[in-house]
């Protein structure tokens, strides 16, 4: 199929550009807002296509260089090469639109981004690793976009720097290894005092391959755990290092310890800001009973203690709930107490046996709460929650939820707004508050 000129309208959250013809949607990869370009068709669908840019008529005033120069290759972004603001203003219309057509529904007020840092901002990642033999080599990185391949990056912007200077000394590593093709990945996690690399080897490490790790560390600063079968096998591989991972929330005092594999956010300066802006809209006050639903680690629920009278978290994972319940212990906080139960399957009858709660704080995985929801809705009025503040992963979900909420729970929607926790990305956190 020959190559056609097509005008650009908007981009969608794979920063593919969205182009019409005769009322079909064409995406375009690589395209970008208010641009004219010729495209070629590659795959044709009775309701859209998807094209190939070939030639940049007329450019946005938006355009970036990548900084990458592995960007369009390695799956780790795809918006490098729109303007970070820009990115930010694509993921609020992402969020709007979806509270529209799925939730039937508008903010009332339309909150501020929260912006951070758009480079080095990843304290977490997981790194595949594959050794190919017929070039005698270890790749270390993301996966190709759209692809099974692990891309062959030697740089990466968006990792904290320490861990972007370690993917070309972890090649090297992995190949001294005994059975370098039996490691399929290296999750990372940066704490604010130290650095933990999970190695996942799928045959037994031996005492030459221990002394190659420990040279590592030593060399490049981080602890080595370990992971030989599932995540209940995870382990630090020197006993001390067990409970040196942490991060801290400084304006509530407060340190949080976690295993490397545990949920943490990615981007901790984002955290921190989102955390000070769920709990000034929670407008929590000093005598209010306040509920964290999804609470993992503690996250909020800890810093919600220092300003409720009463908070209550609730995590399916037990080892999350033990996890959170031990940070209290260390900081000295008695306010906060933890339950393990399967969010996805409540209903009113448990949603009442937990008593009133004065505000809720709801941040679900990108599944949503739809189940919780509908025990709120069904709640009668005056045991309701007064606010509820609800972060969100997934702009679709939580457009569902908060259709549940004004619909049928007699909320309004007050306030909606995006996080940009994962800049050159098409993942969009987001926060809304209801009343």
């Amino acid at each position: 199929m020959s190559a056609e000129v097509l005008l650009i309208e908007s981009l969608d959250l794979e920063a593919r550009g969205v182009a019409r013809r005769e009322g079909k949607v064409v995406f375009v990869e690589g395209a970008l807002p208010t641009e004219k370009v010729s495209a070629r068709t590659v795959r044709s669908k009775p309701s859209y296509e998807v094209a190939r840019l070939e030639v940049v008529h007329r450019e946005s005033a938006l355009r970036v260089t990548p900084r990458c120069p592995h960007f369009g290759v390695c799956g780790g972004c795809v918006m490098q090469h729109l303007d970070a603001s820009a990115q930010v203003a694509v993921k609020q219309r992402a969020l709007e639109d979806s509270l529209v057509h799925i939730g039937a529904i508008k903010p009332e007020r339309v909150l501020p981004p929260l912006h951070g840092p758009t480079w080095g901002y990843r304290y977490r990642a997981r790194l595949s690793v594959k050794w190919v033999a017929k070039k005698d080599t270890v790749l270390v990185g993301f996966h190709e976009r759209k692809s099974s391949f692990v891309a062959d990056i030697k740089t990466c912007h968006v990792l904290t720097p320490h861990v972007a200077s370690l993917l070309m000394p972890l090649r090297q590593m992995v190949r001294e290894l005994s059975a370098p093709d039996k490691v399929p990945q290296i999750e990372v996690s940066v704490g604010d005092q130290v650095t933990a690399l999970v190695l996942r080897h799928m045959m037994p490490l031996t005492d030459s391959d221990t002394n190659v790790l420990r040279a590592f560390a030593k060399q490049h600063n981080i602890q080595w755990w370990l992971q030989s079968k599932g995540p209940d096998t995870v382990h630090a591989m020197e006993p001390e290092h067990e409970a040196q991972l942490a991060y801290t929330l400084p304006e509530f005092g407060l340190r949080m310890p976690y295993r490397p594999t545990d949920f943490t956010q990615v981007n901790h300066q984002i955290n921190r800001a989102l955390i000070s802006r769920a709990l000034n809209l929670l407008g929590v006050q000093k005598a209010d009973r306040v509920a964290d639903m999804f609470c993992g680690l503690g996250n909020f629920t800890l810093p919600l203690a220092t300003q409720a009278g009463e908070v209550v978290g609730i995590e399916g994972s037990k080892m999350l709930t033990d996890r959170a319940q031990q940070a209290a212990l260390e900081s000295n906080i008695q306010n906060a107490h933890f339950h393990t139960l399967n969010l996805f399957e409540v209903d009113l009858t448990w949603l009442t046996g937990l008593g009133h709660f004065d505000r809720m704080l709801i941040d679900p995985p990108r599944e949503g709460a739809q189940a919780l929801c509908a025990a709120l809705a069904q709640l009668p009025a005056a045991d309701r929650p007064v606010r509820i503040v609800y972060v969100s992963c997934n702009p679709a979900t939580l457009a569902r939820d908060a259709a549940m909420l004004v619909t049928e729970g007699g909320y309004t929607l007050k306030a909606a707004g995006v996080v940009n926790m994962f800049p050159h990305t098409g993942h969009v956190e987001s926060i809304a508050v209801f009343e």
